[in-house]
């Protein structure tokens, strides 16, 4: 998410992060699509960029580093008139940097800007604006016999890459939109923010066809060469309300939010590129007979949501909370290559429950259940479309304030995932939804300032992740990326007295 909306980046999880114009990052654990959506059933993340202040603040920083590392940025904020109706911010950053790994070097430039206009007392309307261009090297790794494991003939070093400099990753993106808000009355407000998105991806990427030849040396090596192009604009409305019915207080949520997602997927080809001796490397770019033809495919999604949710303060120690959230989506695709086309929509419910009971005011013991749903696009052997995928949370937990300033979280969980698409062990050539997954654990954190000055952030969690149900993979097996202990902690001291 960003700043509450869905985040469309078409696929960049392989490129750098621009931080400059982020304030904070915000994690959900658990299904969370009640309020936004189709999303992981893990968590969620919300990445709030920097606002307009009404207090003017001016910055400028620059950092250099190894590898030919600099960076420079700016910040610049405050009000445009007089009565501080009119507030800006403005935000823009470079940054070049090389890498310890051959042809990995990185360019990366943003700019954002935001104005906010106080309509009166009771209604504000704030503009945003977002550009970065990013365009770096690319990093397939290296195999296992060499790095990790014996080589006969030595070692492979870190630095070296299978890619060479003529291969590139580079995303420019494009977002505009505005956030209006306005109080009805003290109980009742409402927010309508609409954005849009535009995204332009390049990719010329080397990789390994697969592992080392017999000589455990030398790596048989193709390019990809494609072109992605998305849009995306997102709509969203909810009013907020408290009012009481007798003794029992109500924080009623109403919303709904419309989408549509366009994409065009260009794919030049791949083709078989020259093989390289990872030992005596030579590098060519050179391209040799086509391995993959090429095509060009559209895709066209258009989602709507509603969705309801009620915080109902039953007493001044106890609270429960209830959700639902429907949602629909069609999605239209098209192979220009082929002239083909294919359609498909789905539904899903995704309800929320839970509760909260405070014996005494520093303890609060709490449960939940709330689902998620992703929709998987496809069709069985039957020719049936897919069900969305589906997340299932169950957790018990108690919440702790250890004094003023530092608070603590205990909380046990339950979190499966069904629909999962596994082999159809009947028909090889598609996929059923048979496959399930189930993760459980305990999970501490304590935040908050321990001493005057010294603040903490700390956690644990244990995590047993397995796959209960597949046709692919043994049942039991462990999910991977999945770390069955974690352990984390971030703390800093601010000097309470004099200069420092």
């Amino acid at each position: 998410m960003r700043n509450g909306l869905l985040d469309y980046s078409f696929g960049d999880g392989g490129a750098s992060v621009i931080l400059s114009n982020i304030e904070r990052i915000e994690v959900l654990r658990g299904p969370a699509s009640v309020l936004f959506g189709q999303g992981a059933p893990g968590g969620t993340i919300n990445i709030v960029t920097r606002q307009p202040q009404r207090e003017p603040f001016y910055s400028v920083e620059a950092s250099v580093g190894n590898y030919s590392f600099y960076q420079g940025a700016v910040d610049l904020t405050g009000p445009l008139n007089d009565s501080r109706t009119i507030l800006y911010r403005l935000n823009a950053s470079y940054e070049h940097g090389d890498s310890f790994v051959d042809f990995l070097d990185r360019n990366i430039f943003g700019v954002a800007g935001a104005l906010r206009f106080e309509i009166g007392d009771q209604t504000d309307l704030t503009l945003n604006v977002e550009y970065s261009d990013i365009n770096q090297g690319w990093n397939p790794g290296l195999p296992a016999r060499g790095t990790v494991l014996p080589n006969p003939n030595g070692e492979i070093p870190r630095n070296r890459n299978i890619a060479d400099e003529s291969s590139e990753f580079d995303p420019e993106i494009l977002r505009v939109g505005y956030d209006l808000e306005h109080c009805f009355s003290e109980n009742w407000s409402l927010r309508n923010s609409f954005y849009f998105t535009d995204s332009y991806y390049r990719n010329r990427n080397l990789y390994a066809l697969r592992s080392l030849d017999p000589d455990l040396r030398t790596v048989q090596r193709a390019v990809d060469d494609a072109d992605s192009y998305g849009q995306a604009f997102d709509l969203i409305t909810n009013v907020v309300g408290r009012f009481s019915t007798g003794s029992i207080q109500h924080q009623l949520l109403l919303g709904a939010d419309l989408r549509r997602i366009e994409t065009e997927d260009f794919i030049g080809g791949a083709f078989i590129a020259a093989p390289l001796d990872l030992f005596d490397p030579v590098y060519s770019s050179e391209r040799f007979d086509l391995d993959g033809a090429p095509f060009d495919r559209t895709g066209l999604t258009d989602s709507v949501g509603i969705y309801v949710q009620d915080q109902v303060t039953l007493t001044d120690n106890l609270k429960l909370l209830l959700g639902g959230r429907f949602d629909y989506f069609e999605q239209t695709d098209r192979n220009l290559t082929e002239d083909t086309e294919t359609f498909q929509s789905g539904d899903a419910f995704s309800p929320r429950l839970g509760i909260v009971y405070q014996p005494i005011e520093p303890i609060s013991l709490y449960a939940n259940c709330s689902r998620s749903f992703t929709p998987a696009i496809g069709r069985s052997g039957d020719n049936e479309p897919f069900e969305p995928g589906r997340g299932t949370q169950y957790e018990i937990g108690i919440k702790a304030d250890i004094n003023d300033g530092l608070s603590a979280t205990l909380a046990l969980y339950d979190l499966k995932r069904t629909n999962v698409t596994t082999r159809d062990p009947d028909n090889p050539n598609f996929s059923i939804q048979t496959g399930e997954q189930n993760s459980r654990g305990v999970e501490l954190n304590v935040a908050g300032e321990i001493l005057p000055g010294w603040n903490i952030i700390a956690g644990y969690a244990y995590t047993d992740a397995r796959i209960t149900e597949d046709n692919t993979f043994e049942v039991g097996n462990r999910l991977n990326n999945v770390p069955e202990h974690a352990f984390n902690i971030w703390t800093s001291y601010e000097i309470q007295a004099g200069d420092l």
